[in-house]
């Protein structure tokens, strides 16, 4: 669970013997590929004929409204890292925009995140985990598929058990794209369904899993975390469109910090967010490698330096 003493731990995930993270079986998910595909499809096939002005214009602000509220701040930097602390009014309000993203339910979300976290942190894991396959296998995999451990680790959702609307949320988060459909279509018609749910959905699935893969297989390093057998890497040109989740080598390095764009020109909104919610007194706690203190077991890179992966050894790729 949540550590006030560690703000690097997997939060959720009981740290025990057993769980292995290298032996399991990838296999087809019919949820996945229904929901992913089909917003996919929708946005490829009618998108082009209903594009106009006002729907693209709602793509861009849903869609970062989205990514920036929903999965940078609310579910990322808030419900799994605990790197601030917020009202419960806006920590409901943040986590659901984190479902209106349209990739997983809160629970959803913390297992995927919390499992790949634990198993890059072994000395060794399944290619499903760290990215460690082909561009194009590890598309269909993370967006198509799902990796069932044989032996996986458990989890203790006891910190969000208690508030029902994580229940809720985690039983209805596709259906929460229907209310949205039917105002969208109210106003500016089937444009503006297409556009701003499915093509919204379609872009964020699909870019997660392309910046996952990228931050876990070239770019940019400033640091290297001693033990952990999978590194990271950040992807500069998606700073913007991740609200500052794509410098993923200084997640890894702090990732209970609410701040990840840690260097001179890194562009991080997520963490702008939050500074401003807690200028408003609407945050507080709110976590920094400032505050957080020297990380044991952290080097940093010599000259922040362009690898890739195929040059490092096998158990190091990620």
């Amino acid at each position: 669970m949540r550590s006030d003493h560690d703000p690097h731990a997997v939060n959720f995930l009981i740290d025990e013997a057993g769980p292995d993270p290298r032996a399991g079986h990838v296999r087809a998910d019919m949820p996945g590929i229904v929901w992913n595909g089909g917003m996919a499809a929708i946005a490829l096939i009618a998108g082009p004929f209903l594009l106009s002005p006002s729907a693209a214009a709602l793509f861009v602000v849903t869609t970062g409204a989205a990514l920036l509220l929903g999965h940078s701040v609310g579910y990322h930097r808030m419900m799994i890292h605990g790197s601030f602390r917020a009202p419960r009014w806006l920590t409901r309000t943040l986590v659901w925009f984190g479902a209106f993203v349209g990739m997983a339910g809160p629970y959803g979300i913390i297992r995927a995140h919390d499992t790949r976290d634990w198993a890059q942190r072994q000395a060794d894991c399944h290619p499903f985990l760290r990215h460690g396959t082909t561009i194009l296998r590890d598309a269909w995999w993370q967006i198509y598929c799902r990796l069932d451990l044989d032996r996986p680790p458990r989890f203790d959702f006891a910190e969000i058990d208690r508030d029902p609307f994580y229940r809720w949320l985690e039983a209805t988060w596709r259906w929460q794209q229907i209310p949205v459909a039917l105002i969208f279509f109210a106003i500016g018609g089937w444009g503006w369904v297409v556009w701003g749910v499915a093509a919204r959905v379609a872009v964020a699935t699909h870019g997660h899993w392309l910046v996952g893969h990228l931050a876990h297989n070239r770019g940019p390093q400033h640091w290297t975390v001693d033990a952990h057998g999978v590194q990271a890497f950040d992807v500069p040109w998606a700073a913007i469109p991740t609200m500052g989740e794509a410098w993923h080598n200084n997640h890894h390095a702090y990732p209970g910090s609410a701040r990840i764009g840690l260097h001179p020109g890194q562009s991080d909104w997520g963490y702008a967010v939050i500074r401003l919610f807690e200028r408003l007194g609407l945050a507080s706690d709110v976590r920094t490698p400032a505050t957080m203190g020297r990380r044991d077991g952290l080097s940093r890179v010599g000259r922040a330096a362009r690898w890739r992966s195929p040059a490092l050894p096998r158990a190091a790729r990620r």
